[in-house]
């Protein structure tokens, strides 16, 4: 039987860092034995180039860099048209407007599927100029792929084409974390070893909310705090955790098998995220099968939706520093909870999320909008 041919179109591929570079990512490994998959990017700067990773072909266009979260790509559309001809199905991750005008005017006439990752929150002047292709794109598209019915309805784009959604969670590769540490990458940071130790991962950028977080560390003792990533507000976030002295650490990214060890050997992990860019938060996954409690925000996304209010977790008011602070020092003061939280995290992501799950459904879904 002839495999189905899979374009995948996003902005940027690994090692790029980032939530939606990882779903592609994830995506693209675990189908490519059973498709004929191919990964359509950009650089994030820097000459076109076309290679092979771990097993995947992946085509990286030129770019002259990236303004307001999108890469400058004159080639880009040339590729898309080049590599569509072949091709049975398109998987056009969103947001990404040059991606979408680049599969309009590419002339191809198979199956589009839009996975509509998260809106287009922050660049409120840009939308105004792009809505028209995002309308396009839309009404275009064969099926949308989302994370829960809740982000189809606090969607301001998806939920008028709701007869077009197909609900696909995420998925993680639950046998690749470890149940221990086997290097203790924050305990052997820690200023004070009888502190717990709270974890965040993620780009330091303005939708996170780890200003908020900061300013909830304040009210918090008893723990130290580690803050993973690098992101524009950096320099500022430092700035701001300096009067709270060794009780922060900033780590530069990490490896995988670095970041996975970090993830076992944290206490309690938060995601402080303030806006709806944040439309599900893989990295809670990736804390919860290693049975560690999450702290979440309730933001109209899927984030509240993978770890669950006094089941797996806490969730607060997004922007709350002082529910922030409460909510920390509740599970760091109380060690029962804690383990009875993480237990549960752990079986919810091996009942839910398992990237065995995502990938068949992903099958399935493809099977069923080729056959309409």
């Amino acid at each position: 039987m002839k495999k189905l041919r899979i374009l995948q179109v996003n902005k940027l591929y690994h090692p790029w860092i980032g939530g939606i570079e990882s779903v592609a990512k994830t995506t693209a490994e675990n189908l490519n034995d059973d498709t004929d998959m191919t990964v359509l990017v950009c650089q994030p700067k820097g000459k076109g180039v076309r290679e092979q990773v771990n097993g995947v072909n992946v085509v990286r266009a030129g770019s002259l860099g990236i303004k307001f979260s999108m890469p400058i790509s004159f080639s880009f559309p040339f590729l898309v048209r080049k590599y569509s001809k072949n091709t049975d199905v398109i998987i056009l991750h969103e947001p990404f407007p040059l991606g979408d005008m680049a599969v309009l005017i590419s002339g191809f006439r198979g199956k589009v599927i839009l996975w509509w990752h998260s809106d287009i929150i922050k660049q409120k002047n840009l939308v105004k100029l792009i809505n028209p292709i995002i309308s396009k794109i839309l009404k275009r598209a064969d099926a949308i792929f989302t994370t829960s019915e809740g982000y189809i309805e606090g969607s301001a784009y998806i939920r008028e084409y709701k007869e077009k959604c197909r609900i696909v969670p995420y998925g993680i590769d639950i046998d690749s974390y470890p149940v221990t540490p086997s290097q203790p990458i924050l305990t052997d940071r820690l200023t004070d070893k009888g502190r717990k130790k709270l974890l965040f991962v993620g780009r330091l950028v303005y939708y996170k909310g780890v200003g908020v977080l900061l300013d909830a560390f304040k009210r918090v003792s008893g723990a130290e705090l580690f803050i993973v990533g690098k992101g524009a507000d950096e320099e500022a976030l430092r700035a701001h955790a300096e009067q709270l002295g060794d009780r922060v650490h900033f780590i530069p990214p990490l490896s995988d098998e670095e970041l996975k060890n970090a993830f076992a050997d944290c206490d309690i992990f938060v995601l402080p995220s303030i806006e709806k860019s944040e439309a599900f938060g893989i990295v809670q996954l990736e804390a919860m099968i290693c049975g560690k409690p999450v702290i979440n925000t309730d933001l109209k996304t899927s984030v509240p939706l993978v770890s669950i209010d006094g089941e797996t977790g806490l969730t607060v008011k997004a922007g709350d520093s002082e529910e922030m602070a409460s909510a920390i020092n509740r599970l760091i003061e109380d060690n029962s909870l804690r383990e009875r939280f993480g237990k549960n995290a752990k079986r919810r992501v091996l009942e839910h999320f398992d990237i065995k799950i995502m990938t068949e459904n992903i099958k399935n879904q493809c099977k069923k909008i080729m056959e309409e």
